[in-house]
């Protein structure tokens, strides 16, 4: 049997609710390892949607065959273990406001310098630069 044509390659996925979680499911089906990296106490908001919208069931649905880590990169001790995790790793996704990644010393330029062979992707829903890139500014 051949291995999945991912088979070796690891994902840090610092995305939520539905277009990162769904992107690195894909990964994960084509064999890449899926490190799911949440902040502890909130996570991924699609755990607390209301039932009428899919609850629970959508987090359980995008998130099967990952791993999973509770993390507060946003303290110095959290921010270090994802740098450890970010050597490690082929691919970076994250779906944060423009400009947060930087706020908290984990953006491209960062975590390049730790490992050059690293993709790093960053997913938006207004684009990183368009004058609405910051709608809705929940992070």
């Amino acid at each position: 049997m051949s291995r999945p044509p991912l088979s070796g390659i690891r994902v840090l996925d610092l995305t939520r609710l539905l277009p990162g979680p769904y992107c690195t499911l894909l990964l994960a089906h084509l064999g890449a390892e899926v490190i799911k990296v949440e902040t502890p106490r909130i996570g991924d908001y699609s755990r607390y949607l209301p039932p009428e919208i899919g609850g629970e069931a959508l987090f359980a649905a995008v998130n099967r065959g990952k791993k999973s880590v509770a993390l507060n990169y946003r303290n110095p001790r959290g921010r270090e273990l994802l740098l450890e995790l970010a050597k490690t790793a082929d691919v970076f996704l994250e779906g944060f406001r423009p400009g947060r990644v930087l706020h908290w010393r984990i953006g491209y330029e960062d975590l390049q310098s730790l490992n050059s062979r690293l993709i790093y992707c960053s997913l938006s829903g207004y684009g990183q630069e368009a004058p609405i890139r910051n709608a809705p500014d929940t992070t």
